[in-house]
């Protein structure tokens, strides 16, 4: 009976070497993306969903976001677009300064297309960088971990645009 509890480690170890032999080699991703950012007008790509009071600012704790970003390869408006950034943000602190991001970057480019990347964390939104981790992946991009940086590199609030570099660092199958 002693034995039992080795003999279980040792076949779980096996069986999980067995299948990561399957998904190939650890690889180590970085790239650098650009989200365009609308956050106001009639073509907004992110929108308040729900909040409390009369009106809704990135402040107001309870405050939750829908967003849908065109992502690109550049800082550049008509840059070659990568993907989407689909996802929400919801103001989880009640002092307004951090926001809970659960965001899915979805590749729709010849290279990456339909992979993705998952980010999920909490955002010193307020902060000039933001760290926020990267929790998985598909496709290109299988079993992702590592984290994201987030800039907000040009603001226009008379446009109420935005563009936020993203650097990402990820390991992946």
């Amino acid at each position: 009976m002693t034995k039992l509890p080795f003999v279980i480690v040792l076949v779980i170890s096996i069986l999980t070497f067995l299948k990561a032999d399957e998904l190939g080699e650890l690889k180590r991703s970085s790239m650098t993306l650009y989200f365009q950012d609308y956050f106001g007008g009639n073509n907004a790509t992110m929108k308040p969903v729900t909040f409390s009071g009369d009106a809704w600012s990135f402040k107001q704790f309870g405050t939750i976001f829908c967003t849908d970003d065109p992502i690109t390869v550049t800082m550049d408006q008509g840059s070659a677009q990568v993907g989407r950034a689909q996802g929400i943000y919801v103001t989880s602190a009640l002092d307004g300064s951090n926001t809970h991001v659960l965001i899915s970057v979805v590749f729709t480019n010849d290279e990456f297309g339909g992979s993705t990347l998952e980010v999920q964390g909490t955002s010193k939104q307020f902060e000039r960088v933001r760290e926020v981790a990267v929790v998985g992946g598909t496709g290109r991009f299988r079993l992702a971990r590592g984290y994201v940086t987030f800039e907000t590199v040009h603001i226009d609030l008379s446009l109420s645009y935005s563009i936020i570099e993203g650097n990402f660092t990820i390991w992946h199958y």
